[in-house]
């Protein structure tokens, strides 16, 4: 990436001074055409080369974010006669533009629904409007939880933190949207929102079909798609259903052996990355594992601190608790998240081996950075939020994990839908099935 831009110390320090300008409200028609100057000849993956190399020097996503406008807007009849990139049925990149397309639909019948905001019955038509719409957030959650990651292990990660960061902004129009409705708001501001939410979302399709998306395809391999197809599931699908002629297992299959081998190798190193001391830490009794053909071999006995379960066992009881359970080793990667059926937040198995940083939007990373920080220096071993998201009470907790000689191992989350047990009153001290009873 950015082959055409290795000397590009100039390119950097005036992309710098539009980033400035921005800063400073200067005109946009005049930022507008330095950079147009700044990039003539430049293709749009070098100039996300160009960001990420600014982002490498300090600059945060949120400076980036700001130039993203700018650097679409002046490529925008460029990139229109770019061809696109093909993908079959099936295949994630042709599953996010199926969801794109369906979500042009449902942002125009949001529009239609908000010239009609002041007629009988125009606001209930319009809240539903904006429901459906909403499902997009799927669609930008699979993006983060699996595309990101695999993108961020062939060097891609900068433009990921500054698209996550225009998620974020869709997001927060979508809330003011929801909060005006719920005030009683004037219907020309509710319209004026909507038409906010609808250039941000069609300025995120620009950005995903035209840029994401073909350079994604240029720089994984078949093998990375495979997995990422594998992990969508885990998140789900907004408004379709993905296509089958694009089968992971006949892909698979048709690569030969040599060149699956070495594929499997690479994505596994870059994406399992660990040291091997922390997995010696743990001792494995596997009863009878000297002779071939034994089932305990298959589901091995853990020695714990106290007791001893088998693997499965230790998996079955992590996934039946009544909260989400991720673990982050002691080199800030995610190593575990139990995979229970009501979980408070989204997560795919793209996110084992990332770093936490990276698992969180670009605007919270100074929060998880403190908190990594408090726990590694040893000046606290706890921390603790509570939000309402969707009607719902959510509590957050990390703890730093030691050893017996006060070492940082790590650090657990949970996160729990306390919205019931917030809700308990009196007692029940008899067996009652059912659901607990709030009154």
């Amino acid at each position: 990436m950015g082959e055409g831009i290795q000397n590009s110390g100039d390119k950097r320090r005036r992309l710098r001074k539009v980033i400035q300008g921005l800063d400073e409200g200067s005109d946009i028609r005049k930022i507008q055409r330095d950079f147009g100057d700044l990039i003539a000849g430049t293709s749009p993956e070098e100039i996300a080369a160009l960001e990420q190399q600014l982002m490498k020097e300090g600059y945060s996503p949120e400076d980036i974010q700001k130039v993203c406008d700018v650097h679409v807007a002046v490529f925008q009849e460029q990139l229109k006669k770019m061809r696109k990139t093909h993908a079959l049925p099936g295949h994630p990149v042709h599953t996010f533009r199926q969801e794109n397309r369906e979500a042009r639909k449902h942002l125009r019948r949001l529009r239609r629904a908000g010239r009609r905001l002041q007629r009988s019955g125009g606001r209930e038509e319009f809240s539903a409007r904006l429901a459906e719409l909403a499902r997009i957030e799927v669609h930008y959650q699979r993006k983060e939880n699996q595309l990101f990651p695999f993108l961020e292990q062939v060097d891609f990660d900068g433009p990921s933190k500054v698209m996550w960061g225009k998620h974020d902004e869709i997001r927060d129009v979508f809330r003011r949207i929801r909060s005006s409705l719920e005030a009683g708001t004037a219907a020309g501001e509710v319209r004026g929102l909507t038409r906010e939410l609808a250039r941000k979302i069609r300025l995120m399709f620009f950005m995903e079909e035209r840029i994401l998306f073909p350079v994604a395809m240029r720089k994984l391999t078949e093998r990375h798609w495979v997995i990422i197809r594998q992990g969508e599931p885990a998140i789900g699908y907004a408004w379709i259903r993905p296509g089958d002629t694009w089968d992971p297992s006949v892909v698979l299959a048709g690569q030969n052996a040599e060149l699956q081998q070495r594929e499997a190798e690479a994505v596994r190193k870059a994406w399992q990355r660990t040291t091997t001391a922390q997995m010696e830490e743990v001792a494995l009794n596997v009863p009878g594992n000297e002779e071939d053909g034994d089932p305990g071999a298959e589901d091995p006995v853990v020695e714990l601190s106290v007791g001893t379960m088998r693997v499965s066992q230790i998996d079955r009881m992590l996934k039946a608790l009544p909260i989400d359970i991720s673990f982050v080793d002691e080199e800030d990667r995610v190593r575990y998240y139990s995979d229970t059926p009501e979980r408070a937040f989204p997560r795919s198995p793209g996110i084992i081996g990332r770093t936490v940083q990276n698992c969180h939007p670009p605007k919270s990373v100074h929060i998880v950075e403190e908190i990594l920080r408090a726990f590694k220096a040893g000046e606290q071993d706890r921390a603790d939020f509570w939000l309402t998201m969707n009607d719902r009470f959510l509590h957050i907790r990390y703890v730093a994990l030691r050893d017996e000689n006060g070492t940082f191992r790590g650090v657990l989350e949970t996160g729990q839908d306390a919205t019931d047990l917030r809700a308990l009153r009196g007692e029940r001290r008899l067996l009652e099935w059912g659901d607990s009873d709030t009154a």
